[in-house]
């Protein structure tokens, strides 16, 4: 088949594909998760002869930190030599980035034979749900997507996969695979419309990955979420290993000179005999040190449990950890950052990341987020730190926030220094008029906008004024 053939190939099946229920897209999510069971799912790999108990997998959860964590898990896991299937949500750019084998996004061609493979099933499913009149049976855009990258791990022989959750835990549709590990990142603020508005309820929600006699690496803080965990992993007969308790990190990172990068490095203690130091992160950000301390600790795990990760492969996976969007640096003169954070903790850690790693003449923001989000509670954590913010919304998603409506959350104190602009072609338009080559850029607030701003980015690259 020629690459024209496949291209075609391509987009008639992802038609198929996005006119699926989706809740990433979807702005009417039902609250408490009702749109999430596990039933689908099931039913769907039932169909596909049952792919799930073909596969080794480490399972990771979290408020935020579990894209990061899971990169830097497989990340390691190929350094070692084993081949590591890794499934994560959103893509940026395209589709086949959730589908990724040692550092490699599943092929045009393989993405289409997957969904070829799978439709079958899914139109049967779709017949009873017709005949039973409830719509509900259908299965849905990321059920499919799941028992996609379960097939694929599958039918290119992984020794082990690591699956990051989608949304919450208990619920969602990677919860149907059987560990060798569960991790838990964090809990925090964040999709409360359908997990619950406590930090317990959330935790919760996260600890229904847990299952029994698997072991648990978590990063959990605070009394109320972690007695949760806590409780959950003993209820069920689980080894649980807790940052900060078992296993503890350091994080070195030199204040940077003017219009320079300060790259971190970090120390890990796990127990009281074991220690590496001088471990190199290419992920800037404190934050980082925290998701590299739960990876390894899970590297120690799967060790335990007769897996062979050796220190060299330790430090070859994490100084190679890569993920888009996570402090990405996308240009330099003006230097150009783009973060997904979207929630007050994510944007929190960006902050600290960008004062502590970064020294520009100023900053300036572009901002874009989504309606299930604390829009203020960023925008405070955001505003005071930069001397010019734009307000936009991202055009491939309709939950975004109209900038209109984000400026009502901006103090009188700030309103100066914003300015609304609706098109995001246009706010970086605005960003390559004004910054200078010695200011550092900044996007975030969404997923979504990350992806639309990186496209823009590569295509027309900020070329900072000299001032």
């Amino acid at each position: 088949m020629t690459a024209r053939n496949v291209r075609a190939a391509s987009d008639r099946a992802l038609d198929k594909l996005y006119a699926r229920i989706n809740y990433e897209r979807d702005a009417t999510l039902p609250p408490g998760g009702r749109g999430l069971k596990l039933d689908r799912m099931h039913q769907l790999l039932k169909r596909v002869d049952h792919p799930e108990r073909k596969l080794r997998v480490v399972h990771v959860a979290g408020s935020k930190g579990k894209g990061s964590t899971s990169a830097m898990i497989a990340a390691m896991l190929t350094a070692s030599g084993l081949r590591t299937g890794l499934y994560t949500s959103p893509h940026l750019d395209t589709i086949r980035e959730r589908f990724v084998i040692d550092h490699q996004p599943c092929s045009e061609a393989a993405l289409v034979d997957l969904i070829e493979s799978i439709w079958p099933s899914v139109v049967a499913m779709d017949r009873e749900a017709a005949e039973q009149a409830d719509p509900s049976l259908s299965p849905t855009f990321f059920e499919i997507t799941t028992a996609m990258a379960m097939l694929h791990f599958v039918g290119q022989q992984v020794d082990l996969a690591v699956l990051e959750v989608g949304l919450g835990g208990r619920l969602d549709s990677t919860n149907v695979c059987h560990p060798d590990v569960s991790v838990i990142t964090s809990i925090s603020f964040d999709h409360t419309y359908q997990l619950g508005n406590t930090l317990a309820a959330i935790a919760m929600e996260k600890a229904g990955i847990i299952k029994p006699g698997v072991p648990v690496v978590s990063g959990v803080v605070g009394q109320s979420a972690g007695e949760v965990v806590r409780r959950t992993a003993q209820e069920r007969g689980c080894r649980l290993q807790e940052l900060g308790r078992d296993f503890s990190v350091t994080y070195q990172c030199q204040q940077p000179e003017a219009h320079t990068i300060a790259w971190p490095t970090i120390d890990f203690r796990h127990g009281e005999a074991s220690t590496l130091t001088g471990l190199t992160l290419r992920l800037l950000g404190q934050h980082q040190a925290a998701n590299a301390a739960l990876a390894l600790a899970t590297i120690a795990e799967l060790n335990r449990l007769g897996w062979t990760i050796s220190e060299t492969a330790i430090r070859t996976g994490l100084a190679q950890a890569h993920v888009a969007a996570r402090v990405e640096i996308c240009g330099h003169a003006p230097l150009v950052i783009v973060d997904a954070a979207h929630n007050v903790a994510s944007v929190e850690a960006l902050v600290d990341t960008l004062v502590a790693s970064f020294s520009p003449s100023r900053r300036l923001l572009v901002f874009s987020t989504t309606q299930d989000k604390d829009a203020q509670g960023m925008l405070e954590r955001l505003l005071p730190r930069f001397e010019r913010i734009i307000l936009t919304r991202y055009q491939t998603n309709p939950r975004a926030i109209p900038p209109r409506e984000l400026i009502e959350l901006v103090p009188e104190s700030a309103a100066d220094v914003v300015q609304v602009v609706d098109d995001p072609r246009e706010a970086w338009q605005a960003v390559c008029q004004d910054a200078d080559r010695d200011d550092l850029v900044c996007v975030t607030g969404s997923f979504f906008i990350a992806a639309e701003m990186r496209r823009l980015i590569r295509t027309h690259p900020a070329q900072g004024r000299v001032v």
